[in-house]
């Protein structure tokens, strides 16, 4: 009877914590991404202005569009960075144009400084301190928006699905 033949005995496999660096380089899956943090502030940013839109019922279909592009970017969604890149640009556009758009060739009278109030705050401030600040904010929003970092953040895979 020649059934108990000699079995060799099985060589162990590296495991993921072995000390070879050749084996632990294959067995090592890609770390997932985290948000960068100049993502979360711009996000943050976005969410305050559309609640505020939203509890001033001021553009309220545009402020519901910019929870919708929070949203899919928070889902690490391709069509989040797309939508934000386009809302950023468009709005450093707009912003660039407003002083021109605004601008009244009949009355070359020069204008009161602009009054702005939040609750008992009040500031009086002229007109190229407001254009500024809004085009220096437009241009820190696409300078997050076009940061490689923030791009390594979205998947690979281009689906225009925001609500997968």
């Amino acid at each position: 009877m020649d059934s108990e033949k000699t079995v060799a005995p099985a060589k162990p496999e590296a495991s993921p914590t072995s000390l070879d660096p050749q084996t632990a380089k294959t067995n090592k899956e890609p770390a997932p991404v985290k948000m960068p943090k100049r993502l979360m502030l711009l996000l943050v940013f976005l969410v305050m202005i559309s609640i505020s839109g939203l509890m001033a019922k001021q553009g309220v279909l545009f402020c519901i569009l910019t929870l919708f592009m929070v949203l899919a970017i928070i889902g690490k969604q391709k069509a989040g960075l797309l939508m934000l890149r386009v809302y950023t640009s468009l709005q450093l556009i707009i912003a660039s144009a407003l002083p021109i758009m605004l601008q009244d060739p009949d009355n070359m009278v020069p204008s009161e400084p602009s009054s702005y109030g939040i609750g008992s705050f009040s500031i009086q401030l002229p007109d190229w301190v407001v254009f500024g600040l809004l085009i220096i904010i437009s241009l820190v929003q696409v300078w997050i928006a076009f940061t490689p970092k923030v791009s390594r953040y979205f998947s690979r895979a281009l689906n225009l699905n925001i609500m997968r």
